[in-house]
């Protein structure tokens, strides 16, 4: 079969069962509308907080404090430079959505925020999805429930560089009361890490000051025991002026470095003062809510086309093998028949000699 006769059967076959295909993409068209009646509108809201992060503490005090306390010399490096606590990063946590779904809503019965997120996700689930059966311990359910709640939010920040918390369920009920929890919780613990790094950068920079104390009292000590020991010798004495030139030495270098862990200290403690974040809602997570609903219209073009092609294939499949048959069988004969043409080439050029 030639490609020719090929498309002239395929036009010829798909005339005849033109109507046959037509029904079947309004079968299929009839199936995914109804299907679409049956997915669940979904309510968005998006709340933005601020202020979360802040640059790093460039203040004219903390630079002050490192000019007098020696440090101002480019040794050392600033506590407010090191790696900062990323809020998008805590508000995405597994220890942020468990602390989410283990809140009580006192106006859904005080029951958990998830044993309502299970609820919802069994009543709309998709044919295809088994049903999530809820664990006999609050542990294993509220771990279960962490798991469906990763993918109902979002944090991100906006070019504003306000932090975005957006939210979505198809209960138009819990969407404001666990945006209000998933804001307090990321805030909560976003505070606490915040605070928390603070005071391990104090406490770090205070026991490595009081290391450099007790290493200058040391050298101090030294430096009198050998004026001590030199009441009846010569003072200049080259025995005795080397190793106090090398012990002012090594308590200079000890010294700078006492100096720069106390600017470091000072700095500590300024940012312990100013380090906990005045968090504020701006826009609060309250209705109007943003519906999210599948269109109709697209899911029975959809439908219509899917069940014409699957349909036409259907009545083509016969034709379609038969002149892939022939294509293969065609090949082969000509495979086959390479050899004896080579042969008989080879023949005539010999007998033309």
């Amino acid at each position: 079969m030639t490609s020719q006769i090929f498309i002239i059967k395929t036009i010829e076959k798909l005339r005849k069962f033109r109507f046959l295909i037509l029904l079947c993409g309004v079968v299929f068209a009839a199936l995914l509308y109804f299907y679409s009646k049956n997915i669940a509108k979904t309510y968005t809201v998006t709340s933005s907080v601020f202020p979360l992060t802040s640059g790093p503490d460039k203040n004219s005090a903390t630079s002050k404090i490192t000019e007098l306390l020696g440090g101002g010399g480019g040794g050392t490096k600033s506590l407010s430079e090191e790696a900062n606590v990323n809020i998008e990063e805590v508000g995405r946590s597994k220890k942020t959505r468990e602390a989410v779904v283990g809140e009580k809503l006192p106006e859904f019965n005080n029951k958990y925020i998830a044993d309502l997120i299970i609820d919802e996700y069994n009543l709309h689930k998709r044919f295809y999805a088994s049903k999530i059966k809820k664990p006999a311990t609050d542990s294993s359910l509220i771990k279960e429930a962490a798991l469906l709640l990763k993918d109902l939010y979002s944090v991100k920040f906006n070019k504003n560089n306000l932090l975005e918390i957006t939210y979505t369920s198809t209960n138009e009920k819990l969407v404001t009361p666990i945006s209000y929890v998933l804001i307090d919780k990321i805030s909560q613990f976003y505070t606490e890490l915040k605070v928390k790094k603070a005071q391990f950068d104090f406490d770090f920079t205070e026991k490595k000051v009081d290391s450099l104390d007790k290493v200058l009292n040391k050298y101090d000590k030294s430096i009198i025991k050998q004026n001590n020991t030199t009441l009846f010798v010569r003072p200049n004495k080259l025995e005795y002026v080397i190793p106090q030139e090398n012990l002012q030495t090594d308590k200079i270098q000890v010294l700078a470095q006492r100096n720069g862990a106390a600017s470091n200290r000072e700095e500590a403690l300024w940012r312990k003062q100013k380090v906990t974040p005045i968090i504020e809602i701006l826009d609060k997570p309250d209705p109007p809510f943003v519906v999210g609903k599948p269109s109709k219209i697209i899911y029975i073009v959809v439908g219509f086309i899917l069940g014409c092609i699957l349909s036409s294939f259907l009545f083509l499949s016969g034709l379609i093998y038969r002149f892939i048959n022939d294509l293969t069988n065609a090949a082969i004969k000509e495979k086959l028949a390479e050899p004896q043409n080579k042969i008989a080439e080879e023949s005539n050029v010999i007998n033309n000699i």
